[in-house]
């Protein structure tokens, strides 16, 4: 029965996605000559894939402390990562934020394409010059006032437990003086494993958006990172999850 459903499921995602698409470009060329951000693209983005999570009658996603994300001004928002549907769960925030992608989703018909007018930021995870034309791309982002989201495991658990962090978000969030965000994302890990797409059971997810930490309080990277671990650890019930990994 839940392989039938994922069959439907898929097949109705796929068919619609043109049609959102099309959308999609009529407000990229409705606004870019006036939103350098491309917040009203992005926004509907939110709608096309929230689309996709009030459609699927097994997933429902509670969210908490939304009113810290900004509406204006650069940010660093990190959250961990568990699942393939773990973006969409996000885009349900409804606030403006680049995210940073590996790049073979850019490569994929129509979900790619959204993302390139988006401006969203790709990524080649383990090439060092793709590590660095990110950090430049999120750079920018962050000078024209638009918070940029990063997965800081750099993908997603095996075992629904949070992973090492990597060194990138937090390097960013330091050197632009801006506010570092922790998200946690609980209750995706079993719907859509990390290899398939049978949907494996009911999603009851929940979000919540944490304080924002001040990189001025901390006198590295370092100290930042772990702060923004231990904080998520923390919401998780895992405070003594290993800490560190390499950049």
């Amino acid at each position: 029965m839940i392989r039938a459903f994922s069959l439907v499921y898929w097949v109705f995602v796929v068919a619609t996605m043109p049609v959102f698409f099309a959308g999609a470009l009529l407000v990229f060329l409705a606004t870019v000559a006036f939103d350098r951000r491309r917040v009203a693209l992005h926004l509907y983005s939110c709608f096309w894939a929230s689309f996709y999570i009030y459609a699927n009658p097994l997933w429902r996603v509670r969210f908490e402390g939304r009113e810290r994300l900004p509406w204006h001004g650069p940010a660093v928002i990190v959250a961990n990562h568990l699942s393939l549907v773990d973006i969409l769960v996000l885009y349900g925030l409804y606030r403006p934020f680049k995210w940073v992608s590996k790049a073979e989703l850019f490569r994929v018909p129509v979900v790619g394409w959204n993302m390139v007018i988006n401006d969203y930021v790709r990524l080649t995870r383990g090439d060092r010059e793709s590590i660095r034309a990110m950090m430049e791309h999120c750079r920018a982002h962050l000078a024209r006032g638009a918070p940029v989201l990063i997965f800081p495991e750099g993908t997603r658990s095996q075992d629904g437990r949070l992973q090492a962090f990597k060194d990138g978000a937090f390097r960013l969030a330091h050197e632009a003086k801006v506010p570092l965000i922790p998200v946690v994302i609980q209750g995706t890990h079993e719907t859509v494993p990390k290899h398939g797409l049978v949907l494996r059971q009911r999603m009851r997810g929940r979000v919540k958006v944490l304080a924002p930490l001040d990189p001025a309080a901390f006198p590295d990277v370092l100290s930042l990172k772990q702060a923004a671990r231990e904080a998520i650890a923390r919401e998780l019930g895992e405070a003594e999850a290993p800490a560190s990994a390499p950049a």
